[in-house]
């Protein structure tokens, strides 16, 4: 009955209702009367100023009949139903001004939950009620009115827990978790979710517990067959529509009770609801709010007690990546590894660390890509927390799993210098472990804490390696068929594989190679595996030969025979490569015969070069590295990819030097074992299968040294005679490895024949076979034992397999030079601290002059116009005329004077004769000053015979209408007998 100071609004709403008599014959549906709801609607989207009212007069009713349902009311219980009708018709028909209901709405949907929380109808219309205003609002209210914040966040933390029910009936619990779910995808998709950065973290942290509660529920194989219905099936209309229409063009979903006598819903429905729910959101976060995401994650596990599943977890964090935006999947591993790092102080392994690490493999390993990853900062956590837990406990239970973790990284490469970078981030701190240790040196497990640090870090470079060559390897195989892809990788030659990345180059290696002179054997025997690898696989190979046929030394292209390697460029004072194998030949002969390892790498304890009296090595000008070179006056310029400075390297060279035997000769007191000398065989025979001509001119002369050494120490000492046959045993195999790469049967044939009659008393033992990038315990060397008497061995001839050697025609061709030429060059002298000075020559100013860039084409080309035998032009820079790149410039900055007084330049300054800022001018490392540049230079010398020199090339005449020729100008004839 209407009143006549009923206002209208009040009016409309009332006549939507049905008489009281027929309350409760309106069900099931107890819906409010059609006709008079659309007179309301009508009303209320014309006059939006009256929405206030009306959600004011419909939230007190709400707090009166929820309040009466709940304690048993059923007519109370009907009018509440269509009271929420009526709340839901309003929100969909008034979508513009929505604004205006909603503090009404929330808080009506708050009070019914609360009330009503254990009869799923109400909960179910309330939900609908709720899914309604996420639809159409715009979230502007969330953070700024504190009252209707709390009463939405209210709402969240009530329909999670319907999410999460734990009835006991199946059918009730799965039914209330639908509904739940229903409720929450509406808010995941909702602008309420994304307005405000600090309710999106606290509106996260109540959604994902419920979701996550689900997926440790179901298990793994119906996961991931509902997660390839989500990846192969577009999505549904209702959540295709969120945040991609306009609001107003948005239509809200409806969510309905399971009707009685059909089948319930089954656990496998639950669990598709969530994984849609789930992936619909990850679909819309960006980088920072995928972070909040995993963090809630990670405190939801915490609650639920779910880092125990770890096959579940790591599913989560593989899809979660998967399902992100592409640009920001890189938070999922960013987040996991922060969290990790969080937990590196814990006094014991927790099952959270196991948990969380095998996640970030899991992640890593994925095909899923994670562009936009900082891999450097990633590596840099994980090392951190590696090396943090080996100082507490250098067995700790989490260190495998970590040490995957940073091979794993190695599978995601985004530019072309990444492993290289990564792998120098590794080498650097190698080189600070193996100087500093990981723990105080007052700790009684220093010595062990270091060591088990370094095998860690050399299994984690490796792995790192190797996993990079694995993925791109797996790349360029046909992506379309896995198992044809599987059955290829075993037969796949990785070393004949195109990388798509830059290499680790030598240069950067090299700073590893003290660890092969460690006093602890498994830091030897791990390097050393790790050193094969980089030789077989890694070190780049550019000018060198890898095939196993003699006819490669000459091959032939479309029928034209390729040039020979030239010598003089490959084997170039600047090659990295070759330095690299002359600073490993030299650790490798100190290995062989040095009588202690056991000496502290620390920058503390550890000897120096004598600066008074520096180490002096002499080459002779034959050949191509013919220089004088002073490592006491070596330069200390930075390195800028290894990280360190030149003169750090030739610290490391003087911690190599002290352990040298002075006396050349094998004793019982050497302390190589028996496993060590397998080490050395394993390494040289790597180097010349897989660098020939490198591993030729370094190699050879020092396997005559160590040949040379074994005749010195014959002695009748049993002990000391089966040391020299282990040597004499590794040296028959490298020298058989040696013939077989070049194809020399006559090499090889000695080689056999030597070996065959070796005494099988003192053989080595077989190799330790370890995986790659993979944690094994520390290896056990083989001691060196011999019986009371051994029989004389003489082992190969290394003379005659030299001359052998020198003869064969294929490798004068590879090299470029005649027998003579060769044997001169293999059979010099080779010492130890002569291998170490030429591995940390730096090329002279004048030589990276010449290959620098803004130089002039003719300063490159001139080697080869010039009529002199040494082509790297050290005859020309050190010669007594004093000619040289001074000389050079004052002769073309005299013609521009000449010509053009306008065009006269200052006299340029060179920065050859003058020390490195860094360590102050006059410091001892830096060069020493010719005595041909005075301050004072007159050009009646050297200037004079440079612009005869470029007389005869050429070069007087000049192009420029301002520049006048300073030199006649040769004849067309005498310009083509010079080019020719």
């Amino acid at each position: 009955m209407n009143f006549l100071f009923t206002p209208n609004h009040v009016q409309l709403l009332n006549s939507c209702y049905p008489p009281a008599s027929t309350l409760l014959t309106s069900g099931p549906d107890f819906s409010p009367n059609s006709q008079e709801l659309s007179r309301l609607t009508y009303y209320a989207s014309n006059h939006p100023e009256k929405l206030t009212k009306l959600g004011a007069e419909l939230e007190k009713r709400v707090k009166v009949e929820s309040r009466k349902a709940r304690s048993g009311n059923i007519r109370i219980r009907a009018s509440l139903l269509i009271t929420l009708a009526i709340f839901r018709s309003l929100a969909i028909e008034c979508r513009r001004d929505i604004a205006l209901l909603s503090p009404s709405l929330v808080a009506s949907v708050e009070n019914t939950l609360c009330n009503g929380l254990y009869d799923l109808e109400v909960v179910v219309r309330a939900a609908s009620v709720f899914n309604a205003w996420t639809t159409y609002t715009n979230g502007h209210l969330i953070g700024a009115d504190n009252p209707f914040t709390e009463n939405y966040i209210s709402c969240l933390q009530h329909l999670a827990s319907i999410s999460s029910s734990t009835a006991k009936d199946l059918e009730l619990r799965n039914r209330s978790r639908l509904v739940g779910l229903a409720a929450i995808t509406g808010a995941l998709n909702s602008e309420a979710l994304y307005n405000d950065t600090l309710q999106f973290r606290s509106q996260v942290s109540i959604i994902i517990k419920p979701v996550l509660n689900i997926l440790l529920e179901t298990d793994l194989q119906t996961l991931n067959k509902q997660a390839e219905g989500i990846k192969d099936t577009p999505k549904s209309p209702y959540l295709a529509e969120f945040r991609t229409r306009p609001t107003i063009e948005r239509r809200a979903a409806s969510i309905h009770i399971h009707v009685d006598g059909e089948n319930g819903p089954s656990k496998s429905d639950v669990s598709n609801a969530a994984l849609h729910a789930f992936s619909s959101f990850l679909s819309h976060v960006n980088g920072s709010q995928l972070g909040h995401i995993m963090r809630s994650s990670f405190d939801s596990l915490d609650r639920l007690n779910g880092w125990s599943h770890v096959d579940h977890c790591c599913w989560f964090a593989l899809k979660s990546a998967e399902w992100a935006q592409y640009q920001h999947r890189y938070a999922v591993p960013t987040w996991l590894v922060e969290r990790l790092s969080e937990t590196q102080d814990t006094s014991n392994t927790t099952e959270m660390q196991h948990t969380l690490t095998a996640m970030v493999a899991n992640v890593f390993n994925s095909p899923v890509p994670l562009i936009n990853l900082s891999t450097s900062d990633i590596l840099t956590n994980l090392l951190s927390l590696l090396l943090r837990r080996v100082s507490m406990d250098c067995n700790d239970a989490i260190i495998p799993s970590l040490i995957q973790c940073v091979s794993s990284l190695g599978r995601h490469v985004y530019y072309s210098d990444q492993i290289h970078d990564l792998a120098a981030e590794l080498i650097s701190r190698v080189s600070i472990v193996e100087m500093q240790g990981v723990s105080s040196r007052n700790d009684s497990a220093y010595q062990e804490n270091r060591a088990q640090a370094l095998r860690y870090l050399i299994i984690s470079l490796a792995g790192l390696i190797n996993a990079a060559d694995d993925d791109d390897l797996h790349k360029t195989q046909n992506p379309q068929s896995t198992a044809s892809a599987e059955s290829k990788h075993d037969d796949y030659d990785k070393s004949d594989h195109q990388s798509r990345r830059t290499r680790v180059p030598p240069d950067i290696w090299q700073d590893t190679l003290n660890l092969l002179l460690d006093a602890d054997f498994g830091v030897r025997a791990d390097y050393a595996d790790a050193l094969v690898f980089y030789l077989a696989h890694e070190m780049p190979k550019r000018g060198d030969l890898t095939d196993v046929e003699p006819v490669m030394r000459a091959r032939r292209v479309d029928g034209i025979p390729q040039q020979p390697v030239q010598t003089n460029t490959l084997l170039h004072s600047s090659d990295t490569g070759f330095k690299f194998l002359h600073g490993l030949h030299a650790v490798l002969f100190i290995l062989a015969s040095t009588k202690s390892l056991d000496l502290l790498s620390t920058s503390d304890s550890s000897p120096r070069l004598s600066t008074d009296n520096p180490i002096e090595v002499h080459v002779e000008p034959a050949s191509p590295l013919g220089e004088t070179h002073n490592l006491g006056e070596a330069s200390s310029q930075y390195d800028r990819r290894a990280g360190i400075t030149h003169h750090s390297r030739t610290r490391k060279i003087a911690f190599a030097l002290s352990r040298l035997d002075k006396t050349q000769k094998l004793s019982t007191s050497t302390s190589a074992t028996i496993s060590d000398y397998l080490i050395i065989q394993n390494i040289l025979m790597t180097v010349h299968q897989q660098l020939p001509i490198r591993g030729l001119i370094a190699g050879v002369p020092m396997l005559l040294a160590l040949d040379d050494l074994c005749r010195q120490s014959e002695s009748d000492d049993p002990d000391v005679l089966a040391r020299v046959h282990v040597i004499r045993y590794a040296l028959a195999n490298i020298w058989l490895a040696l013939g077989k790469g070049w194809g020399s049967s006559e090499i090889t044939s000695i080689a056999a024949k030597a070996l065959a009659s070796f005494p099988q008393t003192a053989k080595l033992p077989d190799s330790q076979a370890t995986e790659i990038g993979t944690y094994h315990p520390p290896p056990k060397s083989a001691p060196l034992s011999s019986p009371e008497s051994i029989s004389e061995w003489s082992g190969l001839d290394c003379q005659v397999a030299l001359s052998i050697l020198v003869s064969e025609a294929n490798i004068q061709q590879a090299v470029g030079l005649d027998r003579e030429q060769l044997l001169s060059w293999l059979s010099e002298p080779w010492t130890a601290e002569r291998a170490l000075d030429i591995s940390v020559e730096r090329p002279s100013t004048y030589e990276a002059t010449l290959r620098g860039d803004g130089v002039s084409p003719l300063l490159k080309i001139l080697p080869g116009l010039m009529h002199i035998e040494n082509i790297s032009l050290q005859s020309l820079a050190r010669s007594n005329r004093g000619v040289g790149v001074t000389e050079l410039r004052e002769a073309l900055e005299g013609r521009s004077s000449m010509s053009n007084p306008n065009l006269a330049q200052a006299a340029s300054i060179s920065t050859l004769d003058h020390g490195s800022s860094i360590l102050g001018g006059e410091s001892r490392l830096t060069q020493t000053r010719s005595r041909t540049r005075n301050k004072k230079h007159t050009a009646t010398g050297g200037t004079a015979e440079v612009r005869d020199v470029l007389n005869k090339l050429g070069l007087g005449k000049q192009n420029s209408s301002l520049l006048k020729a300073s030199f006649p100008a040769l004849q067309s004839e005498q310009r083509t007998s010079v080019m020719n």
